[in-house]
């Protein structure tokens, strides 16, 4: 038994997944029950189905992995129900269960595995083909490795909880919070990689400033909820005039900013501006919800910027699109 310990510390010490842990118990329970089959299962109580996920099988008896069987004929939950854990006599105890006929299953004992609270994991489990008697001291092993792939289920469902959470905190800390797209924060990162990619393969870089002229009326007639929505009827539609690859993020108040590639430096890259201004600013004129009622809105003052990533930095960037959208606005305004 000290050597099981020792073996069993071990075991313990360097597990980082489930199965590291389970295989080194599947093999310790086979020498101290004398059981040819040992096994790990997961239930599904909602598909009402019983899976073998991993398992060890070291004479005739083989209880394969992978296999699914339905929860109600299975020997773990008649153990369950019953309450009796271990039984040498399969056949005449439970001679109705097809799954034990067909293993041809005679010695039997399983515990439960268990979430934190309290829910059904699944089962771990021992069988023969033989009759065989089974000690107190074994039956406790059984008990003791349940608790520990119990520990360690319960650890791993922590870690994916603190994965998921920390990566919803990440997507939110890059998120405009209204309309669900990127921030300034993440247009400044995406920038960076899409200034890159335009270096490397010898493109315009193509950057879109986007002011919503007229929005602060729009806010003061029919209040901040619906400006609000208007925004977000906005944020839409520039979505949809989007090209492959093109990316828009919400700066702040009524202005937004997209950046793409545009054609290579050989070529025309004003006319690839020109076009995706068009665009862009073609997708904001239209009706537009504004609470109870809708917006027919004239379109924003959208100016796109043609820019040779080798000759700018972000923040340049910046500045020269927001120059292309003030000049397209000073001209909407000379027009009246």
């Amino acid at each position: 038994m000290d050597s099981l310990f020792a073996q069993l510390s071990d075991s313990v010490s360097k597990a980082r997944t489930l199965e590291d842990l389970t295989r080194p118990l599947l093999e310790m329970l086979e020498a101290v029950t004398g059981l040819e089959s040992t096994y790990l299962t997961t239930i599904d109580l909602d598909q009402g189905l019983q899976h073998v996920v991993f398992a060890r099988n070291s004479h005739e008896l083989h209880i394969p992995e992978g296999l699914s069987v339905p929860w109600g004929d299975t020997l773990c939950k008649r153990a369950l129900d019953e309450g009796r854990p271990y039984t040498d006599c399969v056949a005449s105890l439970w001679g109705d269960s097809g799954a034990a006929r067909q293993l041809d299953i005679q010695t039997y004992v399983s515990t439960p595995v268990r979430t934190d609270d309290g829910g059904l994991y699944g089962t771990l489990c021992a069988a023969s083909s033989q009759r065989h008697p089974l000690t107190a001291e074994a039956q406790h092993v059984l008990r003791l490795f349940a608790r520990l792939i119990e520990q360690h289920v319960e650890r791993e469902r922590l870690v994916e909880k603190l994965q998921r959470v920390n990566a919803e905190l990440q997507t939110q800390a890059l998120t405009d919070a209204l309309t669900g797209l990127l921030n300034r924060r993440a247009l400044m990162r995406e920038l960076a990689q899409m200034a890159a990619l335009a270096q490397r393969t010898g493109s315009w870089l193509l950057a879109g400033a986007i002011d919503l002229d007229g929005f602060k009326q729009i806010n003061d007639t029919h209040g901040h909820d619906a400006g609000d929505q208007f925004l977000r009827s906005i944020a839409a539609h520039l979505q949809e005039a989007l090209r492959g690859g093109d990316v828009l993020a919400r700066m702040g108040g009524d202005e937004f900013v997209v950046i793409g590639l545009g054609p290579k430096l050989a070529e025309d890259g004003a006319a690839a501006a020109a076009l995706l201004q068009h665009r862009l600013a073609s997708a904001t004129v239209g009706r537009h919800p504004a609470g109870a009622a809708s917006v027919a809105y004239a379109g924003a003052s959208v100016g796109v910027a043609c820019l040779d990533p080798l000759r700018v930095d972000a923040e340049q960037v910046l500045r020269e699109s927001d120059a292309a959208m003030y000049r397209v606005k000073l001209a909407r305004r000379r027009q009246g």
